[in-house]
């Protein structure tokens, strides 16, 4: 009992507010360089490695996927147009394999983008 007669109750510990670290570092892939710049800005995000990798890989892959997009847009005739519709559904299984292997908990590198993203982070 407490001073004023009533029964005493625990209050548990407050927690580090925020997500957890593999569910911030799995966002940051969501909505490609926004939520990478999102993420980079926030904190206590951008102080974590883990996340400030994913989030400049998010960048930069997204980045790179608009270049190819639209130098193939430039380059193909348009009889040859729904070849990029074979390249945006490999780029959409590549985005969700990086949402779902980041929330597990796995950090996928990516060849070259990954290395870039490792010296920013």
């Amino acid at each position: 009992m407490d001073a004023a007669g009533l029964p005493a109750v625990s209050i548990p510990p407050i927690s580090a507010p925020g997500l957890p670290e593999n569910a911030a570092a799995a966002l940051c892939y969501l909505f490609g360089f926004v939520t990478g710049i999102i993420f980079l800005v926030l904190e206590p995000y951008n102080k974590n490695k883990l996340i400030r990798f994913h989030a400049f890989q998010s960048i930069f892959l997204n980045v790179v996927v608009l270049v190819i997009w639209e130098a193939l847009r430039i380059i193909l005739p348009w009889g040859i147009w729904r070849l990029i519709g074979l390249i945006d559904l490999l780029f959409f299984i590549l985005w969700i394999y990086m949402l779902l292997q980041t929330y597990q908990g796995k950090k996928v590198v990516l060849p070259v983008i990954g290395d870039l993203a490792e010296k920013q982070a």
